[in-house]
């Protein structure tokens, strides 16, 4: 099958699926059949999938990340100061880190609205429907809703790296208080000791809490670099040997690099 075949095929397994958009006509362009076949996949339950659905899913998915170009992380430059430590701006699902973290709500099974932008659905998008079924296998398992602060961290499927750490953040509603401030700090912490408990090298974090969840940035970077560079200085002998500061925007770009220059 070609890619046009593909896309095709995932989208019509999708609808049988869920027959309230079974008589949606599937586009002809490219473009508009990868948002189709997304959003399908954003509002898809989780449910395992046929293995015939995820061969094609799996061979179309890791395509499109590798077009989109990996990076590994011998090429990302550490900082001049602290080797461990680096700031990195792009797709964080482009990274082949043994870890990336997720910013995701207390549910943990990724966000069902279709084509958002948020760093939640891109990730689950790239990943592949099989995450949002690990996610609630162990959320089932666990019996309630993530606390803010704690974290779980599931296989990365199709993506490049390794994992995915799902995170809570703080959502801040008006001032910004200490308990907001030291739930973020429990985030990285979480994250972190996640990584190491499983041995993993290197992890990614986002800027979690930033976007929709109302965290100033730039007390959210203070917090995210000296969390990290604490947490490092007390568990030297962990695993844990790069830690990159993920950011998108410009701002984030430059708050990051004045923190760990």
């Amino acid at each position: 099958m070609n890619d046009h075949e593909k896309r095709a095929f995932l989208i019509r397994r999708l609808q049988g699926e869920m027959p309230m958009y079974k008589k949606l006509p599937v586009p002809d362009g490219g473009d508009e059949q990868w948002q189709m076949l997304r959003s399908l996949m954003n509002v898809r339950p989780p449910l395992p999938a046929r293995a015939d659905f995820l061969a094609v899913q799996d061979e179309y998915l890791q395509k499109k990340n590798a077009e989109k170009g990996i990076v590994g992380m011998e090429d990302i430059e550490s900082s001049n100061n602290d080797e461990r430590l680096a700031v990195w701006r792009g797709d964080i699902t482009r990274l082949a880190a043994d870890a990336i973290v997720n910013a995701g709500n207390s549910a943990m099974l990724g966000c069902f609205r279709p084509c958002h932008s948020c760093i939640d659905n891109i990730i689950h998008t790239y990943a592949g429907v099989q995450l949002r079924l690990e996610c609630n296998e162990i959320m089932e398992a666990q019996g309630h809703d993530e606390p803010a602060g704690g974290a779980k961290i599931t296989g990365a499927y199709n993506l490049p790296c390794r994992h995915v750490i799902h995170t809570v953040g703080p959502m801040v509603q008006g001032v910004l208080t200490d308990g907001d401030c030291e739930t973020l700090t429990s985030c990285y912490r979480s994250c972190l000791e996640l990584a190491a408990d499983n041995g993993l090298r290197s992890i990614a974090f986002c800027c979690i809490s930033t976007g929709v969840f109302g965290f100033p940035k730039a007390r959210a970077a203070e917090i995210a670099v000296g969390t990290v560079r604490e947490w490092l200085d007390r568990h030297g002998d962990s695993t844990i040997d790069k830690v990159i500061f993920n950011v998108f925007k410009e701002e984030d770009d430059e708050l990051y690099r004045q923190l760990v220059k």
